[in-house]
């Protein structure tokens, strides 16, 4: 119960990545509030507690200002903000115009820092934190996914800055999450057998959970990494494995891991 009395906002936090933060939150103590255009098709729930759910838009700097005033005028205090809420469909950059690539930057960057715009001045009258949910996309080619990708490195690069700015009263960091198992894992990786293919591709054998992400994220919000801000901790499981290894013709593993 390492954030028992403490009050956490996770955006997005209804399906997939964000509710196994919230739910990590959850059974870390937090008493959490959950934010999404659309309501959940059941309350995320962890450890005997339930997240509270509000509707919002985060494209609405208004509506997010009020938002996070309520919270933690309810609460007394907001102690984290975990900008979670984003995503894009598979689409290459020649299928349509710069302006529907553009309403993904809106979402997956453009968003995080009208929120963490919002919170900041109850997070530095609490000494709180705030944790950015990355993505390799942003530290690699994502063809079909470019302007995802894009507005995840963005979102890096605006962390390392907030941090800066930011210190010594509120931390600011990035977790950087590789492939991950959730409720669209399909959309992605397609059938089981080929989320098994993909899975196959990481180190570790397998997707992450949204749990591995979650405990990942209680961490950074915890007093455990009050020394780490401005940091990017990768939850890849080992990343992916380079191309060329499989592709040469020597120097071929044994197959047993070593």
């Amino acid at each position: 119960m390492e954030l028992a009395g403490k009050a956490a906002v996770v955006t997005g936090g209804t399906r997939g990545v964000g509710a196994g933060i919230a739910r990590a939150f959850l059974a870390a103590g937090a008493d959490v509030v959950v934010c999404a255009r659309r309501p959940p098709r059941e309350p995320v729930r962890a450890a005997g507690r339930t997240a509270v759910f509000h509707p919002l838009d985060l494209r609405e700097p208004d509506a997010v200002q009020d938002f996070f005033d309520a919270v933690a005028a309810d609460r007394g205090h907001l102690d984290v903000l975990v900008n979670n809420a984003g995503g894009t469909p598979h689409r290459l950059l020649g299928e349509c115009g710069a302006e529907r690539h553009a309403r993904v930057l809106a979402l997956n960057l453009t968003a995080p820092l009208t929120a963490s715009l919002a919170a900041y001045p109850h997070l530095r009258a609490s000494g709180g934190s705030v944790v950015m949910i990355g993505s390799v996309s942003g530290t690699r080619p994502s063809p079909g996914t470019a302007a995802y990708g894009a507005a995840k490195a963005g979102l890096e690069s605006l962390a390392r800055s907030m941090a800066v700015e930011w210190a010594p009263l509120v931390r600011v960091n990035t977790l950087v999450p590789g492939l991950v198992r959730t409720e669209l894992a399909g959309l992605h990786y397609g059938d089981e057998e080929g989320v098994a293919a993909v899975a196959r591709t990481v180190p570790l054998g397998r997707l992450a959970e949204p749990s591995d992400v979650g405990e990942a994220a209680v961490f950074l919000a915890s007093a455990r990494a009050a020394y780490i801000t401005g940091a990017s901790l990768l939850v890849h499981g080992g990343g992916e494995r380079p191309a060329f290894l499989d592709a040469a013709t020597v120097n071929k593993p044994s197959g047993d891991g070593e």
